[in-house]
């Protein structure tokens, strides 16, 4: 008797982004390479560590990753990591690809991190190919201003004319187009954000920079990351002005909006975000507070670093 051994595709299961979490693909920091020159960095907080000398070491980094990998193995969570590229920033795997319920998109990235997908292609290969999406090349897109919140997908976007002028400047009107046309029974709410190239404290990289809904009906926000206030204050009335965590423009640059759901009570946070570390309790959230002030120099953090794959 033969057998035959059939292949079950990966399910992906994305619907917003504080159910309970099954899987998810961490980011990896073995093996940096060289500090970046100015001229090769991404963003203008990482530009600022360059110049002081203050730029981070792998070691700390790994050990501030293994700390949350930990976290996930307490909790049951199936980790996948990028395969390791020498010499290559492979931190931030949300910005390389996304999963809106059981579709996984890839973004369209500066062109010299194209190894960083290439590293989770061993994963992209266990999900049925038809739910594997590429972009029109013309879409520009990266997972951090993408966030499906049930009903809704909100996305972080510039508009502007001097868009290509900004390195900061990560997903266009394109992409919200695109992604409205992918998922048609969604409702598609896209925000303006505030773009810098010099002035970290004057920049929203992504939408998770300066928003992440929490929980069941709450959210962090920033008020000085939009650049449109009626976008903002649509936000304030979506969640309610008591259910929304103020952070300041210092809370902010230290990316304290940037924190990652494991279920609806549970949150992994930096462990110095201690204004919110402390609200979040106060509001009946667990807490699983990490080191990752190294990583934060980059200007990203917990959810940058993550990109879920499947949730309850």
């Amino acid at each position: 008797m033969r057998l035959f051994c059939i292949f079950q595709p990966m399910k992906l299961n994305i619907q917003n982004e504080t159910s309970r979490l099954r899987a998810v693909i961490l980011g990896t920091a073995n093996s940096n390479g060289p500090v970046p020159t100015i001229e090769e960095a991404y963003d203008p907080k990482s530009i600022e560590h360059i110049k002081a000398g203050t730029y981070p070491k792998d070691s700390d980094m790994v050990k501030e990753m293994d700390a949350v990998a930990e976290v996930f193995k307490k909790y049951d969570v199936t980790v996948y990591r990028p395969q390791s590229i020498k010499d290559y920033n492979q931190i931030f795997s949300r910005d390389i690809a996304f999963v809106i319920e059981d579709k996984l998109i890839k973004a369209n990235i500066l062109p010299d991190r194209e190894g960083e997908y290439q590293a989770i292609q061993y994963v992209v290969e266990q999900i049925d190919e038809d739910k594997v999406i590429v972009l029109p090349e013309e879409c520009h897109v990266e997972g951090g201003d993408v966030m499906p919140w049930n009903d809704y997908i909100f996305i972080g976007t510039y508009s502007g004319e001097d868009y290509p002028d900004y390195i900061t400047a990560r997903t266009n009107t394109d992409a919200v187009i695109a992604i409205q046309e992918l998922f048609p029974n969604k409702t598609v709410k896209s925000f303006e954000l505030r773009k810098s190239n010099t002035e970290p404290k004057e920049n929203a990289l992504h939408l998770d920079c300066c928003f992440q809904p929490i929980g069941k009906d709450k959210a962090i926000l920033h008020k000085n990351g939009f650049l449109v206030e009626t976008e903002y204050e649509w936000l304030v009335n979506f969640f309610g002005k008591e259910n929304i965590f103020e952070i300041t423009k210092e809370e902010m640059y230290n990316m304290n909006s940037n924190v990652f759901s494991i279920s609806e009570d549970v949150i992994i946070s930096e462990q110095n975000f201690t204004r919110l570390n402390t609200w979040l309790r106060d509001n009946g959230f667990t807490v699983e507070e990490v080191p990752y002030a190294e990583i934060a120099k980059q200007e990203g953090l917990l959810r940058c670093s993550t990109m879920p794959l499947i949730r309850d």
